[in-house]
Formats: C-alpha cells, structure tokens, sequence
C-alpha cells in the first residue's frame, strides 16, 4: 500500500504542481476598427479578428489518472496482494469539483471525498448515467483540455501544412495538417471548422492512448496499464468530452482559461443531467451487477483480465454500454436499481464532426502514431505494412481489431484453465 501511495505521490510532485494559463485578449486590426468607428452594423465578432493575437500553449503532457473498470477492487504489486485495500472508483454528482485546464495528477482523489471538502480538486471517479453509462470523468477532461489546445494552434495555421506535436507514449505522436485553400471562407467558418477538426483530433488522440496501453505503455515502469486498455467507458467518455468543448468553442467561452474552466464545470454538470446521471449507491450497485460479466471483482489490479468486457469499436461515432434489465433483474441488486429502469431508456450516440463546409476533415488534419523500437515486439500479431512507418487514426480501427483477436485468444485459455 505504500508503494501505491508513493507513485500517487510522486505523480504528483512531477507533473500536478504546474497548469497551463492563458488569458485572450485578441487586437483588433484596421478593418475591425473601422467596422467599430464607422457605424456598420456588422457586429465585429472574435473569429474577425487576427488570428494571430489568439492565444497559443501546447497540448497537455500530463494525463489524469483514470479508473480501472469497476469498483472496490483488490490491488496487487507484483504478485503480492495488498491486504484490506480496495480502490474505491465511484462518484456522486454532487461530489464532482470544479474543472481545471490540465489539471494533471491533482484531480486524483480517494473516492467518497466530497467536493465541499476537497480543496478545489477536480475529484473524478465514474458514475453511471440512465443514456450514456458508466462515464469515467478523468477521460471526459482529458480529451476536453486537448480540444482546446489543439483549436488555438489549429486556427493558427489552418490551410497550412503544419505538425503539431502531442506527447509521445510508444512512439511520437504528433498532428500533421494539410494545405488547402482557405480563401473563400469567412472568420466563422475557419472557427468552426478549426472547431471540428480540434474535437475530431482531440478524440482520436484518446483513441491513439487506448491503443499504445495495449501495447505496453505504462505512465509509472512496473506498474502495467493494460487492464484499462479498450475499457468499456473511455471512449464514449473521450467524446463526451470533445463535444462539450467543441461547443464551448463556438460559444466563445475558451478565450482564456479561467473562463474555460468555469465554463466546463457548468456544462459538464449540466451533460451528465441530460445524460440521466445516478447517485453513487446506484452507480456501485450497477458495478455489483454486471462483476462477473464486464469485469472480475476477485481479481487485482493490475491483472488485465480484471476487465471482462472490452470496447473495441474506434471511429467518429461511440455508442455507449447500459447495463441490461434483464441483467440487473437477476441479481441480488434489482431493489437497489429497479427506479432506473421505470421507464426505457436508449443509449445516447456520439459523433464527431466527419465533414464541414463540404469538406472532408481527414484530408486536412489527421493524426500520426509511431512505434519506437522497443515497442515493436508488441506488433507480432499485426502485418508491419500497417504499422511499421508509423499509422494515423485511419488504421486505428483495424490495429484494435487485431488487438481484439489476441484478447479473446487468451481470455479463452485463461477461462479454460
């Protein structure tokens, strides 16, 4: 339990003690001053002005530490168990802190901790919501501060050939744009496309991360990430997170970071509403219903195969897992998550932005992954010709796909044995 504690810690120290802060003040040029002092009665809005007065910082290098599917589970260092420890995972909605931009390893917080009492931590965990799931919050800011980050350099240099370079995990990673003729777009336009393309990209950078976790990549050496790779919940909760965004985005509510913070504290409370969000007593009793289906509560993370169901679907489109009825109403737990089925409820879908302006996004911006050399072994299962000189999020879909193959394979003979 020590040692656990100590990586917490050290996380902590190394990546939680510094954010990013930006603060949006663009200059007005000739034109706009002229608009303003002439009596036109165009309103000068922010996507008319230079853009190169916007704001610019990089991509978050830190990512927020996520739950492992489930709830209570036994926790393991090597192969010696960490006796009467268990990793509470869950949350209550009222207990969800305000959001802050790369916010890093200070929103890890032990669950049960209430937001009153929490110093202003962003205390993320997973709760479960009547459309959406289980949604695991940590994944939902990450993907929201890369949204905004990868919009302020995209709208800098849309058109343009340009790289901007995201934090490597088994390779480098990095966001190659493409050059097109921006001529005849207006400001609007070239915000909203930058909009899409931003939370497109931002979204496929999750998916990128579920991928080199299968893969090996570990945040802490010794301390294996793939039980939580391809987790049920991350993508659909990525998403959530570039839509919320993206939205706040063509609000202009992301022109400095107070503002975007305080903004998505809002709407992501106001999200999780409209998604049918539970109290934490029933978000546990939903993990006791599906232990034994979706995850494995006799094994400790982190064993891989403490995850039973795997999500393995990459693409713009993410629909999300609801725990059955059927499956609820044969367990010991149907009096504690009876009142949720009381009335159907359908999975809400989420999608990003393929096309705008009758554009094709994937032929202006996309993302690269590379695999460095001692990562390569991981591959044996894939042909090299898909990943060999590095893959964009094209070929994500069908790298999971072999992944998926190699999982089942083993569950089998794990199952058998």
């Amino acid at each position: 339990m020590i040692r656990f504690h100590l990586l917490i810690l050290a996380s902590v120290l190394l990546t939680g003690c510094s954010a990013t802060q930006w603060q949006g003040h663009p200059r007005p040029d000739e034109a706009a001053i002229s608009r303003a002092l002439n009596g036109n009665i165009d309103v000068v809005e922010v996507w008319d002005l230079p853009v190169e007065s916007l704001p610019e910082f990089p991509v978050p290098a830190n990512v927020r530490p996520c739950c492992a599917f489930g709830n209570l589970q036994k926790v393991s260092l090597g192969p010696v168990p960490l006796p009467l420890f268990r990793l509470g995972n869950t949350v209550d909605p009222s207990d969800v802190g305000p959001h802050r931009f790369d916010g890093g390893t200070f929103s890890y917080t032990r669950s049960g901790m209430s937001a009153n009492n929490n110093s202003g931590t962003e205390n993320n965990g997973m709760l479960y919501t009547a459309r959406g799931g289980f949604i695991d919050l940590a994944h939902v800011r990450d993907t929201a501060d890369d949204t905004v980050a990868l919009f302020f350099q995209i709208i800098r240099h849309l058109g343009q050939d340009h790289i901007i370079e995201v934090p490597d995990e088994i390779g480098r990673r990095y966001v190659r744009l493409h050059a097109f003729d921006t001529e005849g777009m207006s400001g609007q336009e070239r915000w909203q496309l930058s909009a899409a393309l931003a939370a497109r990209l931002g979204y496929f950078k999750a998916e990128s991360h579920e991928i080199a976790q299968w893969h090996g990549y570990a945040s802490f050496a010794g301390w294996p990430e793939t039980v939580s790779a391809y987790s049920p919940e991350d993508l659909y909760s990525n998403m959530l997170g570039a839509k919320l965004t993206e939205a706040m985005i063509n609000a202009k509510l992301v022109l400095n970071d107070q503002l975007y913070n305080q903004s998505l504290t809002v709407w992501l409370d106001e999200a999780l509403i409209w998604l049918g969000e539970v109290d934490r007593d029933t978000t546990n009793a939903l993990f006791d219903v599906v232990d034994g289906h979706w995850w494995d509560s006799s094994r400790p993370i982190p064993d891989k195969y403490m995850v039973l169901k795997r999500h393995y679907a990459m693409g713009d489109r993410q629909l999300p897992y609801l725990v059955p009825e059927s499956l609820a109403a044969d367990s010991a737990d149907w009096d504690r998550v009876a009142h949720l089925y009381a009335q159907p409820n359908s999975p809400h879908t989420l999608q990003v932005k393929a096309t705008l302006f009758g554009l094709e996004l994937d032929e202006i911006g996309e993302l690269v992954m590379e695999v460095d050399a001692r990562y390569a072994p991981t591959f044996a299962h894939v042909p090299e010709a898909l990943w060999q000189d590095g893959f964009t999020h094209r070929e994500f879909g069908v790298i999971a796909s072999y992944a998926a193959q190699e999982d089942a394979k083993q569950l089998e003979t794990l199952l058998a044995n």
